[in-house]
């Protein structure tokens, strides 16, 4: 079994900037790639960003350059720091990880910004 705990979303303004923090535990191993995937109202969840254990990353189109996905594997925590916040960016944003032959999707954390 794999927990998965994010925090860090909240209310900014257009431009601003938000750390997201996942912190994971249980079954995981530092070898297992973390994603981020998000989900505004009445759209599908989409992935924002991945990374794999040897810290290669890669990123929707719509948030290279803004985004930036890292990991701490002796934390057991990944973090994703959003900069130039758009209000198109507004979402629940999930982590997730595969591992077991299973998906494990932690509660999500609100990102609201205002234009």
């Amino acid at each position: 079994q794999v927990q998965l705990v994010e925090s860090g979303g909240g209310l900014v303004q257009a431009g601003g900037s938000l750390r997201l923090s996942c912190v994971a535990s249980g079954s995981i191993l530092s070898s297992d790639v973390m994603r981020w995937y998000r989900q505004a109202p009445g759209k599908q969840r989409e992935l924002v960003a991945f990374i794999t254990s040897g810290g290669s990353t890669n990123y929707a189109d719509s948030v290279k350059g803004r985004f930036t996905i890292s990991r701490d594997n002796a934390k057991n925590t990944v973090y994703l720091q959003m900069n130039s916040l758009k209000p198109e960016d507004t979402a629940v944003y999930y982590c997730n990880t595969y591992t077991g032959m299973r998906h494990y999707w932690g509660q999500g954390t609100q990102v609201t910004v205002s234009s």
